[in-house]
């Protein structure tokens, strides 16, 4: 079934999966509208546009381009508290007043699964926002992806240099189905079009099983050519980490959004990001969506191969 091109607004293209989302975008063959922060490095990104995120600047935007949808990629990088307000909800609710007033009938948010049990200050900003969006006149999707192919390779650097692979506790405490960039990007662009992802929150991860940390680490050193070596860490010392930064941070605020880093890392290393089930009070594995044939493992051979590593930016805890 063919659809017609919508001209989008998409939020956040500067990213890792707003990059991917551009893409996507584009060989759909949709029309692309980027709103980026003077100075970005858009690279080769023609369809970029600084601007202001600021409300007024987003609905002139969408005014002069008759934007029928807005995706949203936006998120902090950091995850700390002001970031979160400003980004993850102040920045997204800016783009649904300019999209409401703009006559936009369509707007597609990238949340994250982690909002199913929420510690911390970024998911409390998410579901602020999402909160929001369902609340809104217009057709819109809530995407919860599981982890992030990103995410899990921060560890790269130090098996290659030889060392051991972290483990929090034995390192079967937690799962996760993990997605690829191109793969999430291309779910994303299928709610612009297909009516059983609309109007919905919809968690997703990469093709199955689900991965332990464990079984994460295995991935890497096979694809390093490397005999598996593993280091335990135990919890609570994370948390005896995050208790002494909680602390200090009452009297410094760089250490306050330390401290906010530290129970972040805490909070990953603790739970599933798989799909909860509140009843059973457990998180399934088999209740979570797969989308996409890209694999993590295949990952790890292009990164070992590429001699590169992944940006994580802020959200960096090795």
């Amino acid at each position: 079934m063919t659809h017609s091109p919508k001209s989008v607004l998409l939020l956040g293209a500067t990213g890792t999966i707003g990059r991917a989302t551009s893409r996507a975008l584009l060989a759909a063959g949709h029309r692309v509208i980027a709103p980026v922060r003077p100075g970005s490095d858009v690279g080769s990104m023609a369809h970029a546009v600084p601007c202001a995120l600021k409300k007024a600047a987003l609905l002139s935007l969408m005014t002069q381009n008759a934007c029928d949808a807005v995706i949203s990629c936006a998120a902090s990088r950091s995850g700390a508290p002001s970031d979160a307000r400003a980004i993850d909800h102040g920045l997204n609710s800016a783009a649904l007043g300019a999209a409401l007033e703009a006559g936009v009938s369509q707007f597609i948010l990238l949340s994250a699964i982690c909002v199913q049990k929420p510690k911390l200050a970024f998911q409390h900003a998410k579901l602020a926002f999402e909160a929001e969006l369902r609340a809104a006149p217009l057709t819109w999707s809530i995407v919860r992806p599981t982890a992030f192919f990103k995410s899990l390779s921060g560890q790269l650097n130090r098996v290659r240099a030889g060392k051991p692979f972290l483990l929090f506790g034995d390192g079967e405490l937690t799962a996760c189905k993990p997605i690829s960039n191109d793969d999430l990007a291309r779910y994303l662009v299928l709610c612009l079009t297909d009516p059983s992802l609309q109007n919905r929150i919809l968690p997703i991860g990469g093709p199955g099983p689900a991965i332990t940390p464990r079984e994460q680490g295995e991935m890497l050193f096979q694809a390093l050519g490397k005999a598996p070596r593993f280091r335990h860490v135990p919890i609570a010392m994370m948390s005896a980490i995050v208790s002494g930064l909680s602390i200090a941070g009452k009297v410094s605020s760089r250490l306050r959004d330390k401290a906010e880093l530290a129970r972040i890392g805490r909070y990953y290393a603790s739970e599933s990001m798989l799909v909860w089930d509140d009843v059973a009070g457990r998180y399934d594995a088999d209740a979570t969506p797969e989308f996409g044939s890209e694999r993590l493992l295949d990952h790890y051979k292009r990164l070992a191969t590429e001699d590169v590593t992944d940006d994580r930016g802020g959200h960096a805890v090795f």
